[in-house]
């Protein structure tokens, strides 16, 4: 597996307008067999908040976990609904399928 570059980081201070949450479910969706330390390191967030949100992002439907051998492969369901009251009426898919490349095997 190619080496990606880690994307830069937003200014001392700044604000992003997505949640790690969000930031963890586009590193699901570009690479499906991607490592929480892998995650974290490209999110920005240490190896147990990493693993904790793929635990919510699982537990909420969100994202699909698979034993594959010892490691664990993942597949976002696009078809998920926004959990916030002003966007519940929109699916995920409308949002990530504009930032991410959609992998074989993604539920759309």
């Amino acid at each position: 597996m190619a080496t990606k570059k880690k994307p830069a980081s937003p200014p001392e201070g700044s604000w992003t307008f997505f949640t790690n949450h969000g930031h963890v479910l586009v590193c699901i969706a570009q690479n499906p067999d991607i490592r929480i330390s892998d995650i974290a390191d490209l999110v920005g967030i240490g190896e147990r908040a990493a693993h904790r949100i793929v635990g919510e992002l699982v537990e909420g439907g969100y994202v699909i976990r698979t034993k594959d051998g010892r490691r664990n492969t993942y597949t976002v369901d696009y078809t998920q609904h926004l959990r916030h009251p002003l966007e519940a009426g929109h699916t995920i898919g409308e949002i990530f399928k504009a930032l991410v490349r959609m992998k074989s095997g993604a539920k759309s």
